[in-house]
């Protein structure tokens, strides 16, 4: 059962939630950092506790390069000394993609008292019961990345329908350049299946496809991995011939890779913005653009639990700037590095909210549970 002070907290907690529903507060802290998304509707604020506090990150999925670099983030913002003396106890967990994983993992930090637990969620409809279990115990939940379909509690994200809407726009732009219209076929490698993430850039990248009915478009899935981006691509450009141009959510490394052992053409390209595909778009001279979801988006969403539990309000709905760079305005040293690994994700931070990261600073930290 509640103990007296934490019904207290609920009840307080409730009646602030009620008061901003459906209000989009002008006053909201630091928006030039968490600004509200086109859509956002309402704000969250909570009563402020005083720290240090017990935080956890609850990602799901870690078998990729973006995974990996995001749990390096969320670990290096922690070790920072202005942030690591706000916390009094501070847990990094993966749990693989299984909701019922995530949520048990949830529930065990609530029961423990954990004040905020951050959740890069599995999948986006699952989580009802235990953002109410949350509410009622008092802790703070903020997701990131992969979101949950819920204005119940704040969301750190990119755009991601515009994130595959500018992708795409760059390789249609990019064929029209190269063929005078937009005819031919295009390979498009999704990400993990049952998330909003994939779910939102695939339904951007078709709000421009679709226009185009001279466009077939080959769709295999590639889980954001490297590996198996470049299975994919081989295996659908041994079936469907060359492609005009190619779209990646994630893991384009090994698209890349994929067509050059097939010695396809250099075609346009919407891509990530990982430090080996943008040295070989550089390289290779691709047309179009690498555009990031930012692993740093674990470290804003730590900034928002923190600032929601000093009593800040914030949009219920975030959206982060999204880094990206047509690819035939890439430096060498600036937006890659050659001396760095393939694998480092090159958008380390969002200078608008704090300091990036330094590589160092990311590549001190290991992707393994601390929790």
């Amino acid at each position: 059962m509640l103990n007296r002070s934490r019904m207290m907290n609920f009840l307080t907690a409730t009646s602030l939630a009620l008061l901003v529903a459906g209000t989009a507060s002008a006053a909201t802290y630091r928006p030039e950092c968490f600004s509200p998304a086109s859509d956002n509707k309402k704000t969250i604020k909570y009563p402020a506790k005083t720290g240090p506090y017990k935080i956890a990150v609850v990602n799901g999925y870690v078998g990729n390069d973006w995974r990996i670099t995001s749990v390096q983030s969320a670990k290096a913002w922690g070790a920072r000394p202005d942030n690591a003396n706000q916390l009094s106890d501070f847990k990094v967990i993966s749990v693989g993609n299984d909701s019922a994983a995530q949520i048990a993992a949830i529930d065990n930090y609530i029961a423990a008292g954990y004040d905020a637990v951050i959740i890069n969620a599995v999948n986006p409809t699952a989580f009802d019961a235990v953002v109410k279990r949350a509410e009622r115990a008092g802790t703070v939940l903020v997701t990131f990345d992969n979101v949950l379909d819920s204005d119940k509690i704040v969301q750190v994200n990119e755009d991601q329908f515009e994130l595959g809407r500018l992708k795409a726009q760059a390789v249609v732009d990019g064929i029209k350049a190269a063929k005078g219209d937009v005819t031919g076929q295009v390979l498009e490698i999704s990400g993990l299946p049952g998330n909003s993430v994939d779910r939102d850039n695939h339904e951007g990248m078709h709000s421009v496809l679709d226009q185009y009915k001279g466009l077939k478009v080959v769709q295999v899935v590639g889980n954001w991995d490297a590996g198996t981006a470049e299975k994919g691509t081989a295996d659908a450009i041994a079936t469907n011939g060359k492609f005009d141009g190619v779209l990646v959510q994630e893991g384009a490394i090994g698209a890349l890779h994929a067509m050059e052992a097939a010695h396809h053409p250099i075609v346009p390209i919407g891509v990530d913005a990982g430090n080996g595909t943008r040295q070989l778009a550089f390289k290779d001279k691709y047309p179009g653009i690498t555009a990031a979801q930012a692993p740093a988006m674990a470290a804003l969403a730590l900034e928002a639990a923190v600032v929601l539990l000093k009593g800040n309000e914030l949009p219920q709905k975030v959206f982060l700037p999204i880094p990206h760079k047509s690819n035939a305005d890439l430096v060498e040293g600036k937006d890659f590095f050659p001396d760095l690994p393939p694998n480092f994700y090159t958008t380390t931070g969002y200078p608008q909210c704090f300091p990036v990261f330094t590589p160092q600073e990311l590549l001190g930290q290991n992707s393994s549970d601390n929790g």
